[in-house]
């Protein structure tokens, strides 16, 4: 049965799961691992013609080179430490979490003065949600003070953890020690977005743009504040300027085309615009820049899964819940394709896994409803126990739904207890019928004297 929730009904539920509006674009935010432009020398020049897999080049600050002061080269890696780096960036692309912590963690253990891989080690542990995350950003900005991206990252993940105050703190702290650096004004205006003081981020914003016009965090900041605050036509102004640009484009181009963070945004806009195939463009856009931004793979599956097209789905999902194990939208959305694939017990894994970690969410409930009632099997269950779980599930989401939500669980309810009706039907019919008991003594004289008295 291939059935869903309606789609606007599964865009409220999503949202609410959805990260980015709480806190920058959720684990998104914090970059991926960072690979050195040398494998051996962190800070010289990136080769022509090779970009980056997953990586920002490793210059020593976001001020304009101008104005950054003389100052000694960052430590390099030793070349047992860059050979496990390198191999652990390679595992993060592959989307092997797991693997790249163990190899980012042995760089850190072949260099204790490797900065870069104490950065790149915690990214992994925040994906995986391993509590020693702020530890390494720490020892990363304790190696090297001004090194932004940790500095930017530990920042970040305070704020996930509702810790705002001492997010600001920090960075009010490093931008008086690094007054020339974009990064730290630019993460500063996104706490101040998150505190809710729309103001003081747009300004502070503006002021990470006048130490280096070309930072391009601090446009998507820009546009990212407005769209928290529902100035949705700022917004867009914005992340034209960063990723189209104005006419005549010669004069003023695109800031950066291909940002990830700034496709997604602008996604997210165009779907709650209701422009369907203009978001899932700009999806597509973010999911091929970056490979691990979770939040895209999951919009862009999302309409496809509306669409009916499960099957490609089915890799942006199992990719995402790779690269965030945690996710729960991913997970909840895994588990409908498969589905919809007809691997019912995948399916039941993923609905499973999202129900031991929130029985509150009223989507898990319907579409558990839905595997119940359409599988046509499902191991260790019997049609009768099927069809209770499906009546059981589908009443608990008309339960925990909105109220006055319209949707059609009434008529799945309905069908499950016609479903449990016919089955009762055809096991009471199965039943041998009961044998006719032999006549008695008794029987026998009745019968007799009734004959006498005809």
């Amino acid at each position: 049965m291939k059935r869903r929730l309606p789609a606007a009904v599964f865009a409220s539920l999503l949202a609410a799961l959805s990260p980015f509006a709480a806190v920058s674009c959720g684990d998104e935010a914090t970059p991926p691992p960072k690979a050195p432009t040398h494998p051996g020398a962190a800070g010289a020049p990136q080769p022509p013609g090779q970009p980056l897999p997953y990586g920002m080049n490793d210059v020593p600050s976001s001020a304009r080179p101008y104005d950054q002061p003389a100052q000694a080269a960052h430590p390099a890696m030793n070349a047992r430490a860059a050979a496990l780096y390198q191999s652990g960036l390679q595992a993060f692309a592959s989307g092997d979490l797991a693997n790249a912590r163990a190899l980012f963690a042995q760089a850190t253990q072949a260099d204790p003065r490797a900065h870069q891989a104490f950065y790149s080690l915690g990214v992994v542990q925040e994906r995986l949600r391993d509590g020693a995350a702020g530890a390494s950003y720490r020892q990363a900005f304790t190696i090297v003070p001004d090194y932004e991206p940790a500095i930017i990252a530990y920042a970040m993940l305070l704020a996930r953890k509702d810790q705002l105050g001492e997010a600001e703190r920090l960075l009010n702290e490093k931008r008086g020690q690094m007054p020339k650096s974009a990064a730290v004004a630019a993460t500063l205006a996104e706490i101040k977005s998150l505190q809710k003081d729309s103001g003081s981020a747009q300004r502070i914003a503006q002021e990470a743009l006048k130490i280096n016009p070309d930072y391009r965090p601090a446009m998507v900041i820009i546009a990212r504040d407005h769209y928290r605050n529902r100035r949705l036509d700022l917004a867009l102004y914005a992340l034209q300027a960063i990723l189209d640009g104005f006419e005549p484009v010669s004069e003023n181009p695109p800031r950066d085309k291909d940002n990830a963070e700034a496709l997604l945004l602008r996604g997210l806009i165009y779907r709650e615009q209701g422009q369907r195939a203009a978001a899932m463009e700009e999806f597509r856009k973010a999911v091929a820049r970056r490979p691990d931004l979770v939040e895209a793979r999951v919009q862009l599956a999302t309409f496809l899964l509306e669409a009916g097209s499960a099957q490609e789905a089915l890799p942006l999902l199992e990719g995402a819940v790779r690269f965030d194990s945690e996710h729960l939208s991913a997970h909840l959305n895994l588990g409908d394709a498969y589905r919809l694939l007809e691997r019912y017990a995948d399916a039941k894994r993923e609905f499973d896994w999202v129900l031991a970690r929130n029985p509150n969410l009223p989507q898990v409930h319907y579409d558990l409803g839905l595997l119940y009632l359409f599988a046509p099997s499902l191991p260790g269950m019997t049609p009768k126990q099927q069809v209770a779980e499906a009546i059981k599930s589908l009443t608990k989401f008309q339960e925990l739904r909105n109220k006055g939500q319209r949707d059609d669980s009434e008529e799945l309810l309905n069908r499950a207890k016609l479903k449990e009706g016919e089955l009762n039907a055809a096991a009471a019919a199965a039943q041998p019928a009961a044998p006719t008991p032999p006549a008695t003594e008794a029987d026998a004289g009745a019968a007799d004297a009734a004959a006498t008295s005809r």
